[in-house]
């Protein structure tokens, strides 16, 4: 018995995939292009996306319709990093070490945000700034509870103390006065030790 030939799915289902590849390639280009040259055109983010300037204006009106859709994007993606390091259950100090690491992986992926000469950067609607520290501050409090952290300073105080680590450890990398690997390494060791972490148990 002959199979009967496959059938090729809709028009309109074909053209909403296609629709997504287009947008997925252009925001990726947009990622990589923009945290290179904050100021680079529309045109260029199309070239570096292998389609036409037409198709990023079909799917994005504007310059800054494209930069928000990119934050968004990255707000996304980093809320992903922190649901994949386990941070309510793994082992306080390696959960610890986890949230920095997703981190340094975000701003990795997506240096514009990072970048002093770059443009206004749009409040994404889940910004981290808004679900990143609680989620740390819970992070501490149980360290605390489990003794793998100081009782104090509070969890309240470290938990900004340790972004601001982190932000002042990748200024130390753009500026070229460490290396991204002596950047996390301080980062990591001065966390610790802000946390009252104990020698053993790291």
């Amino acid at each position: 018995m002959v199979d009967p030939p496959a059938t090729a799915p809709p028009p309109a289902r074909r053209r909403r995939a296609d629709a997504r590849r287009s947008i997925g390639a252009i925001l990726d280009a947009a990622r990589v292009v923009l945290g290179e040259r904050p100021d680079a055109s529309m045109e260029d983010i199309a070239g570096t996306a292998g389609v036409t300037r037409q198709t990023v204006y079909a799917h994005f009106p504007s310059r800054d319709a494209l930069v928000a859709a990119l934050v968004e994007s990255a707000a996304a993606e980093y809320a992903g990093l922190l649901d994949e390091a386990d941070l309510d259950t793994a082992p306080p100090v390696e959960a610890l070490t986890r949230f920095l690491d997703a981190g340094w992986h975000f701003l990795d992926r997506y240096p514009l945000l990072v970048n002093a000469g770059a443009p206004q950067i749009p409040r994404p609607i889940d910004d981290p700034h808004d679900f990143a520290p609680p989620r740390l501050e819970r992070l501490l409090e149980r360290g605390q509870r489990s003794g793998d952290f100081a009782p104090t300073p509070s969890a309240a105080w470290l938990a900004p103390a340790i972004f601001a680590l982190q932000h002042a450890a990748v200024a130390e990398t753009t500026t070229g006065h460490l290396t991204r690997a002596e950047a996390q390494t301080l980062c990591l060791q001065s966390t610790l030790r802000l946390c009252g972490t104990k020698p053993d148990r790291h």
